[in-house]
């Protein structure tokens, strides 16, 4: 018997892939992203001393919903914020979403604020 797996255990198992070799650094930290239907999620981590350096999410903004404008300021949001605390250059960690709409918009927004990866 052959059952569907949701798109999200899918979503899962291709983070799981990523992660093997996506590993944030204090010098590099990783850019995680989350998407859920109502809102965006980011975090600068350090995986060698399991630390979220920086978080941000879209509600933060002045953008109201979870939509690709609401993607944008929240990539200037997270570059802003990591600037602050001197991060210039990250590791960016897609989670298994498809480098598409919400998450493309969010990376070129940071990489337009300052960020390098």
């Amino acid at each position: 018997m052959i059952t569907k797996q949701s798109s999200n255990v899918n979503r899962q198992k291709r983070h799981l892939r990523i992660r093997k070799t996506v590993i944030g650094t204090n010098e590099r930290p990783r850019l995680s992203v989350y998407r859920s239907n109502t809102a965006l999620y980011v975090q600068l981590v350090d995986d060698e001393k399991q630390v979220t350096l920086v978080s941000a999410r879209s509600q933060e903004t002045n953008v109201k919903g979870s939509n690709i404008e609401a993607a944008t300021a929240l990539g200037q949001l997270i570059a802003k914020k990591a600037l602050d605390n001197g991060i210039n250059t990250i590791v960016f960690d897609r989670s298994g979403y498809l480098y598409h709409g919400r998450i493309k918009a969010l990376a070129e927004a940071a990489r337009e604020a300052g960020l390098q990866f």
